[in-house]
């Protein structure tokens, strides 16, 4: 029974990672194609988009998926994108 649990577990593990990947993705090309279209927003407010967007590829380009999943909905809400 543990054996079974374990398997699934680590099935669930392996294949949940796929899919932060894939929001990842998602993300970065909502800010970017947002940012495209000159959104109504302040410098400042863009400005942190940006900071934002850099640190959630930063951070996912050194394997920290988690943190850069918790950057990135930061900036999507300035930009007001669900």
């Amino acid at each position: 029974m543990k054996l079974r649990h374990f398997i699934v577990m680590l099935y669930l593990l392996v294949f949940s990672s796929g899919a932060y990947a894939y929001r990842y993705t998602i993300d970065m090309r909502k800010i970017d194609e947002a940012l495209a279209n000159k959104p109504a927003i302040t410098e400042t407010q863009e400005t942190e988009v940006r900071k934002l967007r850099a640190e959630g590829e930063t951070l996912h380009s050194k394997g920290k998926h988690s943190e850069a999943l918790e950057a990135l909905p930061k900036a999507l809400e300035i930009l007001d994108i669900q």
